[in-house]
């Protein structure tokens, strides 16, 4: 048996979730596959997989292996490629992970358009809100906004994005002016589940002045997406990144309520292992990436 062919398609299987999908990448067959895998773990001495008729998981005898066997792989390809040199040429598959909504109303576009310009390159995009350990999951591309950075990537900064309080133009209309800071305090705000700050709205003015203001949220969700569509719906204001709502507040089918006061505001970084050699396909992402994404940076004169 080739052991490292087998491992490629044991670590593609835990990627991809089915024997069936790898079957489909490699133009073979899910029987050829399991059989592989099956021959794998007879070499290991130990069941890697957990097979049902609706999922395929690891075993905490696999998941240990797959960390490795990613490693391995990784190491093998980065080998191949050095060798190779000059002769380069962008192609092969890239691991790209990113916030949901991030990804979702960018990054899905930009990755299509990657591909559209290398044929040759081929992308598994994860959308996940949690952290990605680049490393351990075998990520050569990960974006991340806000928070702390991790210490074993490297990390660049690509755009900033404003945070302020906007509404949609049938909610200002029907409801009492906000001329204030002090007035959010009296609308129903529409507020992100997991933010830090919890309902205490931290502003601060362009002539330096600072602001606290304990808003009333009656509705409070997992998933910025979803604020986004509320706010569409004009059942209340909320604070929104330029990167969620930017297009809305170009096209008014939202505003700025008092503009003159922002949030802290986001900073968008792509991490990727410090590898010596970085894959071409990996660079040439990361700088098409990085080129139209901070074309829609809004730094705060």
């Amino acid at each position: 048996m080739d052991s490292f062919k087998a491992m490629r398609m044991f670590v593609r299987a835990v990627e991809l979730g089915s024997l069936s999908a790898v079957a489909r990448e490699l133009a073979t067959t899910q029987p050829t596959v399991s059989k592989v895998v099956a021959g794998l773990e007879a070499e290991m001495g130990a069941r890697l997989l957990t097979r049902t008729t609706t999922a395929l998981s690891c075993t905490e005898q696999g998941e240990r292996f797959y960390v490795h066997a990613r490693q391995m792989i990784d190491a093998y390809d980065e080998a191949k490629a050095d060798v190779r040199g000059l002769m380069e040429r962008p192609e092969g598959r890239l691991r790209v992970a990113a916030p949901v909504s991030f990804g979702i109303l960018h990054l899905n576009a930009i990755a299509h358009e990657f591909m559209a310009r290398y044929p040759d390159i081929e992308i598994d995009l994860t959308l996940n809100d949690r952290f990605v350990d680049l490393l351990v999951e075998g990520v050569d591309v990960a974006f991340r906004i806000g928070g702390d950075l991790p210490p074993d990537v490297v990390a660049r900064p690509v755009a900033t994005f404003e945070r302020t309080v906007v509404a949609s133009p049938a909610y200002l209309q029907a409801h009492t002016k906000i001329r204030r800071v002090e007035d959010i305090a009296r609308h129903p705000y529409l507020r992100f589940a997991w933010s830090a700050q919890g309902d205490t709205l931290a502003l601060s003015h362009r002539d330096g002045r600072a602001v606290s203001v304990e808003t009333r949220a009656r509705y409070t969700v997992n998933n910025s997406l979803a604020i986004r569509e509320s706010l569409l719906a004009g059942v209340g204001i909320g604070l929104a990144p330029d990167w969620l709502v930017g297009d809305l507040l170009e096209h008014g089918r939202l505003r700025r309520v008092l503009p003159a006061w922002q949030a802290s505001p986001h900073r968008l970084s792509v991490l990727y292992p410090p590898r010596r050699y970085q894959p071409l396909r990996a660079r040439l992402f990361i700088e098409f990436a990085t080129a139209r994404l901070g074309r829609h940076s809004t730094p705060r004169a």
